[in-house]
């Protein structure tokens, strides 16, 4: 007896003694430290426990804090920092070792990616990004300016399958059409979501995180009896990606692009037509965006072509037009959405843009954070465990987009500007 220890609890350090066994020219063994479940470290579970959630939900220093206040100096900040890395090490094989629910052949898969740029330090950014960041020199020596950006990101890639039951729509259910409705008129809901997956790299690329969505999409449909379907922004690497891992599982993937990027563009275009504060443009970007929903993409790049030539737009005057008319007519074939919401199908990366606002925005991307590739590593695969944005089971999957100034979406009215996120898919 005798044989101490020191362990950092929640409710302070405690001095833990026990018997040991011992033996010439070898370590002593201590029986009682598996008996009590005591980690191979100094800090207990409890406070591992309690220093990964508070971690993961707010800066390291802010976590910190909160340990001291409640618990005592149980722990340093850099400790904190190596036991959020050491709890990520064993997300990847308890999801592994998880069992996927079933579903009907009926019930809609839906797979999404997305990417968000992470501020990292210097050594984790990536070869190519790093050498840029040395052989870039500021403008001044002591102030950034116009356009210059201390410190550079490395891009995280996320990923997310959920299941959704069909949810047929029409165009006007989606978008008010100009004038309004009639009394009386009912909108019919969009599809529900249900056990979202989330997973995220930013130690890995872009490559990696979307074949780990299909293999997971795998698992809840191994016979391809299902509708996948998947939900891009339009990036043409991301849709590279996409279409050759559907190749590799032999399945039929439906590439939807998220209607909320097509409306962007059809207002950057607006802007080349009217005046600021010009209340028309609501009804124009409507009648558009109505007629692009009823399949007719093609012609609604066309149109705007054709008004851009009669109003005689030079240059700089229909930049907006001409992006969105090569946006439409590079991406027609990812833009049927006539199918789409006659099938039920979501329309909208409602589901991954909220998790890159929860999983990047809201935590790796805070003022004057700088992080680690481990630490940030770290962060992308536990945060989903503390999911604080919605209840665990059902979230909407329509697009939201109050308070975002782009509407006439699920009875919104549109007002303009960029969609800074939503919470739905539509």
């Amino acid at each position: 007896m005798g044989h101490g220890r020191l362990l950092a609890t929640v409710f302070g350090t405690v001095t833990v003694s026990r018997l040991a066994w011992r033996r010439l020219e070898a370590s002593n063994v201590h029986p009682a430290d598996a008996v009590l479940s005591l980690p191979r470290g100094r800090h207990s579970h409890g406070l591992a426990r309690l220093a990964v959630q508070a971690a993961t939900r707010m800066s390291y220093d802010a976590a910190h804090e909160t340990i001291i206040r409640r618990c005592g100096r149980v722990l340093g900040k850099r400790r904190l920092a190596g036991l959020l890395v050491e709890a990520a090490g064993d997300v990847d094989a308890f999801y592994n070792a998880r069992i996927v629910q079933p579903c009907a052949p009926a019930t809609v898969l839906v797979l999404s990616a997305d990417g968000k740029g992470i501020v990292m330090r210097p050594e984790a950014l990536r070869e190519a990004t790093r050498q840029a960041a040395e052989k870039r020199q500021h403008a001044f020596r002591t102030r950034l300016a116009a356009g210059e950006k201390n410190g550079r990101k490395r891009m995280a890639t996320l990923g997310a399958v959920y299941d959704a039951e069909p949810a047929p729509r029409r165009p006007h259910d989606v978008i008010t059409p100009p004038g309004g409705f009639t009394d009386g008129h009912i909108r019919r809901p969009g599809p529900v979501a249900r056990d979202k997956w989330l997973c995220g790299s930013v130690e890995h690329d872009a490559e990696h995180v979307v074949a780990q969505v299909f293999e997971h999409a795998q698992a809840r449909d191994p016979e391809h009896r299902r509708t996948w379907v998947v939900l891009v922004d339009g990036a043409r690497h991301q849709l590279d990606l996409v279409q050759a891992e559907a190749r590799l599982h032999h399945v039929e993937a439906h590439i939807v692009i998220d209607i909320i990027h097509v409306l962007e563009r059809l207002w950057a275009a607006a802007w080349c037509f009217h005046r600021p504060g010009d209340k028309r443009v609501e009804d124009w970007v409507a009648v558009h965006a109505l007629a692009i929903l009823n399949g007719d993409a093609t012609e609604t790049a066309d149109t705007l072509q054709a008004q851009a030539d009669q109003a005689k737009l030079t240059g700089g005057q229909r930049h907006g037009v001409d992006t969105c008319v090569r946006y439409l007519r590079g991406n027609a074939d990812f833009l049927h959405y006539e199918k789409a919401l006659a099938a039920g199908w979501p329309i909208a990366t409602g589901i991954i843009e909220g998790a890159a606002r929860h999983l990047v925005a809201d935590r790796l991307d805070i003022s004057g954070a700088r992080w680690g590739l481990d630490g940030a590593e770290a962060v992308l695969k536990l945060r989903p465990g503390f999911d604080v944005i919605r209840r665990p089971g059902e979230s909407k999957v329509g697009p939201d987009l109050r308070g975002h100034g782009c509407g006439r979406l699920e009875g919104v009215s549109l007002g303009g500007g960029v969609v800074a996120g939503q919470r739905g898919v539509g």
